[in-house]
């Protein structure tokens, strides 16, 4: 899984196994070592939610994007290429999401 994060969005791009264990498992994450202990990492997330809303939690070096059931659903059972949303986490503070298929990427 690919993370960008650019000014105020972050994208995720899953390969094609990786929206497949999504789809089975409802999470898939990545660690990014940073430092000699695994506490010197940050690890992003991509998890399915019965919450009826995006989210974006953020803590102890993990983000992580959290995508509603239904929503994750649709996009991993048919060729929808991506799935987006923009989240105020602030007031006059949009934080743009895009999780896309990653499908032509071999990893």
């Amino acid at each position: 899984m690919k993370l960008r994060i650019e000014d105020n969005s972050l994208r995720l791009r899953l390969s094609e196994e990786e929206v497949q264990h999504f789809a089975d498992a409802g999470r898939v994450a990545a660690v990014v070592p940073l430092g000699p202990t695994d506490t010197d990492s940050l690890t992003y997330a991509l998890e399915r939610t019965e919450n009826e809303e995006f989210r974006v939690t953020y803590g102890a070096g993990a983000i992580t994007v959290k995508v509603p059931a239904a929503l994750a659903s649709h996009w991993t059972t048919t060729d929808q290429n991506g799935i987006s949303a923009t989240l105020m986490v602030a007031d006059d503070r949009p934080l743009k999401i895009l999780i896309e298929k990653d499908l032509d990427c071999q990893h």
